[in-house]
């Protein structure tokens, strides 16, 4: 939420700078994410100066410019100006632009430079009204009082004072401060805390007069008081709807609103001065003339302000014409209903909507308003008419008019104040420090909480009803904690730190970290993606069914309405942006949890959340070339193979050993060619492969994509017992057989590794592949691998029948085994 900084000092007036004012917010619980200086001139009038005309003379070449002499002051020579103005003389205080100064037209922008106008010397500019934009005549230049100081600046003598926007982000829980005069009360309570003198205040309403009731004959029915708790409204008629004043205008532009007119500029106004969203209906369109508060059948059509068409929800509350919508209430107003620029009878709303109501409207219709943003949070139920008497005095003030009829209220069951006890112990317990009872009760009172009672155990506190958040005695040693300063509690002198038990979790961690930076030393960047994700990316998916999902009940959006079941689509996502962005050669992993809904589980279980499952998973993703654009090596395209090697240097890393698993040829709706990787025990440790065209596809990916998943948390398991140990190197040397086998060409080496490993865990080092053959000379359907065999005995040097021994079984299993073939 944005707050103007010179907005906020109309409602607590303070000397401190925005910055500090930034800073105070913040340790009083309302996070600051920036301060950003505006200028209400573009340009701040840097550069003009007050210049005194001492000569004034017709130009020789021209028979409209005039050559004029024009002190500047500060000792400065006076310099000679050419300027085309026909009320320019000597005598005059006027606006100079000087040589370098930067006029702004609209976006377009001009720097004043030394020239020649019909041969004459010019050393800047007598500027007019519109050419600086202090006003919009262009008549002629500016004539200033002749008492104005020569050399003073522009922006000292229009005393031009730059704003600041102070970006507050507003948690679910402070509804109270979702406008300039709710955080006015928080920077009231830290001034008076400091010692700072301070007072807060807000504009009266006295002015408020009922002129007539030429339109007492609208009237309002709530028909669904559970929704709307309150309904406040009045009718003005005479009204001229036109563009707002300029001061208005630079309100709401300085904290990012755009101007419509003003009368919805009024409304805009005041939701964002007191936290009250207000909606403005043009009379002549309530021609049943009962403005109705109900809920319509479901799939009635609403037209909104947007211009789109929607099906209504049988619990969307909506303010209707009789039987016809005008309003989504709270959320979003009509297309024909609301104050245009040829309204002249209006009626003002200002309501309490229930916030489970408009926040699942709101959610349904996928909009997030302004509006929505406060009435989902709980507004102030008790400034309705306040804020309705301010608004109409403020359109009279701006559109003329009259108040038409009686302020009508329908308020049935009225929200009380809240009333909280809090025990001094308790709040010396929960902040673990002794605040003064007079402390306690300045900090309780500047945040607008009345003391019924006090004794010397503690107080009962009335809570102003627009305080959500604090209802329970925790709650108020809450804001007591804030604004007292959470930096001046200390930390005791005899604290001491309590023992940490080391966990599986510190070891996943630990492990977790040194796979990502071995990763990162191979050139892969980190992405962090949301665990929610769309739903609709699981449809007609086997491998992760869309019953397993586990979705939101209130999702923000579709794209945001369900739980990751995997890494991939984050990523994939991340690959589109990447590509669109002319980034095509990625190497990109991430760290994070999946989510799982077992239904069969779910129904089964003896708990009734025993079928949701919350997993760890470690994701790497790798697309484009491998060597791209060198002068010194041909382009080289990333493949599966080496993608393969990342995952089994991570497995390697965290102590899995290669014969703890078997690696199976998989090809699903995930991967068009795959591996699983399982424990012996068939739980599945990863997968990796190239992924389907068709997922690619959606996301607009035209180049292939390598993809591998871990399942963090299950390697973890099976690598709990590992340990790193260190052994003497060998000093007997190691041996190397080479095979070439003749095999069916669907079996993959890893079989082959797997069979080779099982024959001899002593003193077979490694297995590994050095040539693969497919073509002529074979058999159909055959091909020939060459496999190397490294075999070293850490104890002696070995001889040739030893070695054989070891090398025949290894034959002898593959030929029944894989009914391989020597070549």
């Amino acid at each position: 939420m944005n707050i103007s900084y010179n907005w906020l000092k109309e409602y607590v007036g303070t000397s401190l700078s925005a910055q500090e004012v930034a800073d105070a917010l913040t340790s009083v619980g309302l996070e600051t994410g920036g301060v950003e200086e505006v200028q209400s001139i573009k340009g701040g009038l840097k550069g003009l100066v007050v210049g005194h005309v001492l000569t004034c003379e017709a130009h020789p070449n021209s028979d409209h410019l005039h050559i004029t002499t024009v002190d500047l002051g500060n000792n400065e020579k006076p310099v000679q100006i050419v300027c085309g103005a026909p009320n320019v003389a000597a005598g005059q205080k006027v606006i100079v632009a000087t040589v370098g100064t930067v006029l702004y037209d609209g976006d377009k922008e001009f720097k004043i430079k030394k020239g020649k106008m019909r041969g004459e010397e010019s050393l800047g500019m007598i500027c007019a009204e519109d050419e600086i934009g202090v006003g919009t005549s262009h008549d002629g230049i500016i004539e200033l009082p002749a008492e104005t100081p020569t050399g003073m600046s522009a922006a000292e003598y229009y005393q031009l004072e730059s704003d600041y926007v102070i970006e507050v982000d507003i948690t679910p829980n402070r509804a109270d401060a979702c406008s300039h005069y709710g955080t006015a009360r928080d920077l009231y309570a830290y001034l008076v805390q400091q010692g700072i003198p301070a007072e807060i205040k807000r504009p009266g309403v006295e002015a408020f007069k009922i002129d007539n009731h030429d339109m007492a004959d609208i009237k309002v029915n709530v028909e669904n008081s559970e929704a709307c708790l309150r309904f406040s409204a009045v009718s003005m008629k005479g009204i001229t709807v036109k563009e707002s004043p300029k001061w208005l205008q630079d309100k709401l532009r300085i904290i990012g609103l755009r101007p419509i007119n003003n009368v919805v500029d009024a409304t805009n106004y005041i939701c964002h001065a007191f936290g009250q969203p207000m909606h403005c209906y043009d009379a002549a369109k309530i021609t049943t003339k009962e403005i109705r508060v109900k809920t319509l059948p479901a799939g009635t059509s609403f037209v909104t302000l947007d211009e789109v068409e929607r099906k209504l929800n049988e619990r969307d509350l909506m303010v209707c014409n009789g039987d016809e919508p005008m309003c989504i209430a709270g959320v979003f107003g009509g297309l024909d209903s609301g104050a245009t620029m040829e309204s002249k009878d209006i009626v003002l709303e200002s309501a309490y909507f229930h916030p489970t109501w408009v926040r699942k409207a709101a959610r349904r219709h996928g909009q997030n308003t302004d509006a929505s943003f406060r009435f989902e949070r709980g507004v102030d139920p008790n400034n309705t008419i306040y804020c309705l008497k301010l608004a109409a005095i403020l359109i009279k003030e701006l559109a003329g008019g009259e108040v038409a009829s009686e302020i009508i209220d329908i308020y049935p069951n009225k929200i009380d104040n809240f009333k909280v006890s809090v025990a001094y112990q308790r709040i010396n317990s929960l902040i673990g420090k002794e605040i003064p009872v007079d402390m306690v009760k300045s900090i309780v009172t500047s945040l607008e909480m009345t003391i019924l009672e006090e004794d010397e155990k503690g107080l009962v506190l009335e809570v102003p009803a627009y305080r959500v958040d604090v209802q329970r005695d925790a709650d108020v040693i809450e804001d007591i904690l804030r604004v007292y300063g959470y930096n001046n509690v200390e930390i005791p002198t005899s604290y001491k730190a309590s023992l940490v038990s080391k966990s599986k979790e510190d070891r996943s961690h630990k492990l977790e970290n040194l796979a990502s930076e071995q990763l990162v030393g191979a050139g892969f960047q980190e992405i962090l993606n949301n665990s929610l994700t769309r739903g609709a990316y699981y449809d007609k998916l086997t491998t992760y069914p869309s019953a397993n999902l586990v979705r939101l009940i209130n999702p923000l959006s579709s794209d945001l309405d369900t739980m990751r079941q995997t890494l991939l689509f984050g990523g994939l996502e991340s690959v589109a942006y990447n590509i669109k962005r002319q980034n095509a050669d990625l190497r990109l992993f991430e760290v994070g949890n999946c989510y799982q809904f077992d239904k069969e589980s779910h129904l089964n279980g003896e708990s009734v959340t025993s079928g949701y499952s919350e997993a760890h998973h470690f994701g790497l993703w790798m697309t484009g070339k491998k060597i791209a654009n060198s002068w010194i090596c041909s382009e080289e395209e990333n493949t599966v193979f080496e993608l393969k090697a990342h995952l089994l240097n991570i497995f390697r890393r965290v102590g899995l050993k290669m014969g703890q698993v078997v690696m199976t040829s998989i090809s699903d709706d995930i991967y068009a060619a795959g591996v699983s990787v399982t424990t012996r025990g068939g739980k599945v440790l990863a997968t990796f492969g190239i992924v389907q065209a068709a997922l690619t596809a959606m996301f607009d990916i035209e180049q292939e994509v390598k993809y591998a998943e871990i399942n963090w948390t299950e390697l973890m398991k099976q690598t709990r017992k590992s340990a790193v140990s260190y052994t003497e190197l060998s000093k007997f040397p190691a041996v190397r057989r080479d095979l070439a086998l003749l095999l069916d060409e669907n079996i993959p080496f890893a079989e082959v590794e797997a069979i080779a490993y099982k024959c001899d865990k002593k003193l077979l080092k490694s297995v590994s592949l050095f040539d693969v053959y497919e073509g002529k000379n074979l058999p159909e359907g055959k091909k020939s691998y060459a496999v190397k065999f490294m075999l070293q005995d850490e104890q002696k040097t070995l001889n040739d029948k030893v070695i054989d021994k070891v090398m025949q079984k290894i034959i002898k299993n593959l030929q029944s085994q894989l009914n391989a073939e020597l070549r």
